[in-house]
């Protein structure tokens, strides 16, 4: 579906909208839920990506398909390693199958895991034989995604022997890695973390089942950039969020100081306002710990008229698509000039904006997301619009109520 949004104003200038939970809290409380079924769930995302989650866990056949779901395909790699005696051919979408896993696979068979791939070697698909795993000492790159160190951990403490970590090297996104680490105390499971060692003991049973999980703060970006190219006194209420949030994207609300947005943090929720117009013509920002941000504060800089260096990046090559390559592309659409490199972009202060281009997505909820907020200052379409899904399915009825003209 190809959607058409037209040069907007916000209708109301103070709104309220209220954001599902966090898509990467979810996905690991689904896992952890898996491996002790007494844990309770409440404010779970409605992404596709937690639905293909939960469906994969309780699915009873043999072939597994994931779609485009990245971060279900490194966790249940993981989780049905360990589930002995079930065989599984674990497969997603033609780019999932492009995706490396073989940092993940090599932890996994050192630690006595039966894994081979039945395609391209080092990517999806897998087949996967159930096991009991004993050996409890791993090492692995400390730079690679943090997903394939919190697929480890989060099956750790239903290992035998439980599991040591070794990180080498300098460690990225490592918020995520606190944040799976702190589910796990939540839960009242014993983990360390230091010197680049994480150590979780074993456990058989949860002591604290319920779990309630915070909003997704990603999703909150997309607001932080509709409010920074909106006028002075636009407001919006997100719910539901906290200050000490788990989530490495809560960064947003000091990053967003630069563009002019205050955030104001209530018991449940934030404020979030445009509270002036004054900003730097250039601004650089190393994104190590919070990459899934990139795409909207570039967009957000170049709705303003700014330049930007972004670094950190490294990640964003191997997601849903090539991150950087496509967000050079579109922006260049518009008018933009940017440079990229495997880990940096660099986009250079524009002030013109060209109207009813086409925005390709890439099959990449992020690109269709972070490029909605321009329509605030230019109009243009969203070529299949619907792949939001993946991680907020009601994203253009948000964005509708905000007061967005948008039409097939």
């Amino acid at each position: 579906m190809v959607l058409s949004l037209h040069k907007s104003t916000i209708l109301n200038r103070q709104s309220s909208i209220t954001v599902t939970g966090s898509k990467s809290e979810s996905n690991r409380l689904l896992l952890l839920q898996a491996l002790y079924p007494e844990i309770e769930i409440e404010n779970l995302s409605n992404s596709d990506d937690s639905r293909v989650m939960l469906n994969a866990l309780n699915s009873k056949e043999n072939f597994i398909d994931i779609h485009h779901a990245g971060t279900a395909m490194r966790f249940l790699t993981a989780f049905f390693a360990t589930q002995e005696g079930r065989e599984v051919i674990l497969s997603g979408s033609a780019r999932m199958k492009e995706r490396p896993i073989k940092v993940l696979v090599d932890a996994l068979s050192h630690l006595g895991a039966d894994i081979s791939y039945l395609e391209t070697a080092g990517c999806p698909p897998l087949k996967i034989m159930g096991k009991t795993i004993t050996e409890n000492r791993v090492s692995l790159k400390a730079n690679v995604s943090s997903q394939y160190i919190s697929a480890l951990m989060l099956i750790a403490p239903k290992l035998k022997n439980g599991l040591e970590l070794t990180l080498e090297g300098e460690i990225t996104s490592i918020p995520y890695i606190n944040m799976t680490l702190e589910l796990l105390n939540q839960k009242g499971i014993e983990t360390s973390f230091e010197n680049n060692i994480i150590k979780i003991k074993h456990q058989s049973s949860i002591i604290n089942p319920e779990s309630l999980i915070e909003s997704d703060w990603s999703s909150a970006s997309y607001f932080y950039s509709i409010v920074a190219l909106s006028g002075i006194g636009t407001e919006i209420l997100l719910s539901s969020y906290k200050q000490n949030s788990l989530q490495g994207d809560s960064v947003l609300a000091d990053i967003y100081e630069s563009f002019g947005v205050k955030t104001t943090f209530h018991e449940n929720s934030i404020a979030i306002e445009k509270v002036n117009d004054s900003h730097q013509d250039h601004i650089n920002f190393q994104l190590n710990n919070s990459p899934d941000i990139a795409q909207t504060i570039a967009v957000t800089c170049f709705g303003l008229g700014m330049g930007c260096h972004l670094t950190g990046l490294h990640t964003l090559k191997i997601k849903e698509t090539d991150r950087l390559l496509a967000l050079k592309t579109e922006l260049e659409k518009l008018g933009a000039t940017v440079d990229v490199t495997n880990d940096s972009l660099t986009l250079k202060p524009c002030h013109t904006i060209k109207s009813d281009i086409a925005i390709t997505t890439y099959n990449d909820h992020r690109m269709a997301m972070a490029f909605a907020p321009l329509a605030l200052k230019t109009a243009l379409k969203i070529e299949d619009a619907m792949v939001v899904s993946k991680s907020y399915p009601t994203f253009w009825e948000d964005l509708k109520s905000l007061g967005f003209k948008i039409t097939e």
